[in-house]
Order: structure tokens, then C-alpha cells, then sequence
């Protein structure tokens, strides 16, 4: 599988612990459409190969994640934006939500451990992505945002589902609520990472030394711990992602989110109206 060439991802694997990077192609590692088509291969290859005992998930360069590539996925958002938009339009958007939740839910559902470390912005898709990991650790430069609600989203490829089981109840609605940006010092508050390191390369070598202790315990125990962990959750979160793919599928097309869109490409400041 190292050889193999993705064009969102660069992965390694040495020791039994596989190295999985965020590479974009767009700017800030943002996840277009080759992201949500090849995470969910990546995890099943890794899940089945007996020389991965845990991973560790990063990003390339200075940010682990801008969150969704808006220009790149417009495209796909454009259909159920449309003026009128019916059953057949919505029911292709409902599919494409529920294939993404289904790539950050192969996150969490890999059998092998995964570690998160995040330098960095990490932002709207980013934290969905880190709220799947079993352990998440931050650079000191790292900042957060569960940023959706700024462009007129409701987040439903899994924070809701998952950061409450992370961070409680009142911290995730602070969050979704205002879209504000917290940094690594609040994020450890808080817990949604176990620890923040001074920079990238102390990140990075604690990130690989948890990994490479996970990777030396009895790997059917170990799969054993997280399928118990997640037995209970499993079904709430499920849960989560089938309502939230359903609402947005209803009353995501707004004018708002066409301004959204639009502010984006344009550069500039949306103006919402509540339409």
C-alpha cells in the first residue's frame, strides 16, 4: 500500500504503525472531491492489513485542514441549490452527505487505533475529521473552528454526532453556535486534544511514540478495547448522521447559502438575511 499513488494523501506504513497525510490538492490540505473518495479506501486497506496495528493521521505543511474545498465541491452543491429544487435533486445531495459522513465514519470504524496531530488551522471538515480519531494531540500554533454555521451550514459529516462525547454538550454548542476559532491552549481546556506540544516536530514525535505504544500491544486486544469503547456510541452516532443528512437535504438551499458561496469566490464579507 505505500507505493500506492492517492492524489489527497500521502501514506507510509514502518513498525506497524501507518502514517496517513493530508495533502489537499487544495490549499491548506482543504478536502475536495478526491479527499471524500479516498479516505474510505485508505481506512478499509489499512483495516485489513496485519502489518497496521494504529495509525497516525496529519497534515502536510503548516495547516492540517481548511475544512471543505467549497470551489471544488460547488459543482456538487449546485443541483440542490438550484431555484426549485425537487425530490431527485435532493435525494442526490442526501446520497453525497451520507457518502461523506461515510468517509469520516470509516475513521472511527477502522479496527486500528488512530492518532490525530494537528498543526495548524484545522477547521469545519477538519474537526469532523479529528472528532473520528481515537486520540488527538496539537501543536502550539493549532486552531480550531467548527466554522460551518459561518456559511450558512449546518456541520453533518459528524461533530455533532462525535464532539459531544469529547467535549461535552455546553463547549460543542459555544462552538457551532458562534463558529468561533479557539486555539490550542482552549482545546486542551476543554479536551478536545490530550496534549499540545510546543511545535510541530515535538507534535509529530509524540504523536509516533503513542502510536508505536499502541502498535506494541496484543493487536486483537487492542481492537478489542475500541470495539467495546464504541459499542454504546455507535447507535447515537449513527443516529445524528442520518437526521443531520436528512435536515440539511430539507432547508440547506437558502439564499444565505447562495451568499455564502458567493462571498466566498468574491472574497468579501457575506450579508445574511435569513432567507
Amino acid at each position: 500500500m505505500s507505493d500506492q499513488q492517492w492524489k489527497a494523501f500521502e501514506v507510509s506504513i514502518s513498525d506497524f504503525v501507518a502514517e496517513v497525510t493530508l495533502t489537499g490538492p487544495g490549499k491548506g490540505n482543504a478536502m475536495g472531491p478526491d479527499f471524500w473518495r479516498e479516505l474510505p479506501e485508505i481506512c478499509a486497506q489499512l483495516d485489513r492489513d496485519d502489518d497496521v496495528r494504529a495509525i497516525l493521521l496529519t497534515g502536510s505543511g503548516a495547516h492540517f485542514s481548511y475544512g471543505l474545498d467549497l470551489p471544488a465541491m460547488a459543482g456538487d452543491l449546485g443541483s440542490v441549490l438550484a431555484e426549485g429544487a425537487k425530490a431527485r435533486a435532493r435525494t442526490e445531495f442526501h446520497d453525497m452527505v451520507r457518502r461523506m459522513q461515510g468517509a469520516i465514519s470509516a475513521v472511527a470504524d477502522c479496527r486500528k487505533p488512530v492518532v490525530a496531530a494537528v498543526s495548524g488551522w484545522c477547521i469545519g471538515g477538519g474537526v469532523d475529521l479529528i472528532s473520528a480519531a481515537d486520540i488527538r494531540y496539537a501543536s502550539a500554533d493549532a486552531k480550531f473552528s467548527v466554522r460551518e454555521v459561518k456559511v450558512a451550514m449546518v456541520a453533518d459529516v459528524g461533530s455533532f454526532a462525535r464532539l459531544p462525547l469529547i467535549i461535552g454538550d455546553g463547549h460543542l454548542r459555544e462552538l457551532a453556535l458562534t463558529g468561533k476559532d479557539i486555539d490550542a491552549d482552549r482545546a486542551l481546556r476543554i479536551g478536545l486534544v490530550n496534549d499540545v506540544l510546543p511545535n510541530h516536530e515535538g507534535l509529530l514525535a509524540t504523536a509516533r511514540a503513542t502510536a508505536a505504544e499502541i502498535a506494541a500491544n496484543p493487536p486483537l486486544v487492542v481492537q478489542g478495547v475500541k470495539s467495546v469503547l464504541d459499542h454504546t456510541r455507535r447507535p447515537a452516532v449513527e443516529d445524528s448522521l442520518r437526521y443531520v443528512a436528512a435536515w440539511n437535504s430539507a432547508f440547506l438551499p437558502s439564499d444565505d447559502l447562495t451568499e455564502a458561496i458567493s462571498a466566498v469566490f468574491e472574497k468579501r464579507p457575506p450579508e445574511f438575511r435569513g432567507a
